[in-house]
């Protein structure tokens, strides 16, 4: 049965770059989970890629359905943003998964799937470098939403606390200070878990 690697991080660790990364490996055999939001999309961001857009009634319809594994919401300076993970098809027992999630998510995905199936890759770094790479990516929108950038930033700290941490298991952290090292850490420690 395969598994599924869950990334995680505080925003700005550098889990977007890491998990492409992954999946350029082909030695890792990993397929993607794209999950759901119903916050705008980004500059540079494609619909089915990164994340499947919608919007709150397509969130509703999802969820009388019965077809919503996980969800996460967050009263943004800009509304409601979701972020969730529907039981669309995506997701076939034989196959080994990654994808970026947060540690309720990843507390979710064990329930749903079983905890033997769920992965955690827990990112960190620094909160100075986090704040100065999230406020350059927030520069090159079109709209910078600074605000939203703050709150995410503030969030962080209680979403990723020392306590929940513990709290979920996670024995294993790496961190991100040093790129290609960080990769090479993060890929032994996959295709050491794929082989268990």
């Amino acid at each position: 049965m395969g598994k599924i690697i869950c990334l995680m991080g505080k925003s700005s660790t550098g889990k977007d770059t890491i998990f492409k990364r992954l999946l350029e490996d082909d030695t890792l055999e990993l397929k993607t989970i794209v999950p759901y939001t119903t916050r705008p999309i980004r500059v540079g961001e494609r619909d089915g890629v990164e994340y499947f857009f919608t919007d709150e009634e397509g969130f509703q319809r999802l969820k009388d359905r019965g077809k919503i594994i996980e969800a996460r919401e967050y009263h943004t300076f800009h509304g409601l943003w979701r972020y969730f993970t529907v039981d669309d098809g995506q997701i076939e027992p034989e196959y080994s998964y990654i994808m970026i999630s947060t540690l309720e998510a990843y507390r979710h995905l064990q329930v749903y799937f079983g905890a033997d199936r769920i992965v955690p890759v827990l990112i960190e770094l620094d909160d100075g470098i986090r704040l100065q790479r999230a406020l350059n990516r927030e520069l090159k929108q079109e709209n910078p939403k600074y605000e939203e950038m703050c709150r995410r930033f503030l969030a962080d700290s209680a979403d990723f606390s020392e306590e929940k941490i513990v709290e979920c298991g996670i024995k294993r952290r790496f961190v991100n200070d040093e790129l290609e090292r960080c990769l090479e850490e993060i890929k032994r420690y996959i295709k050491e878990t794929l082989r268990n």
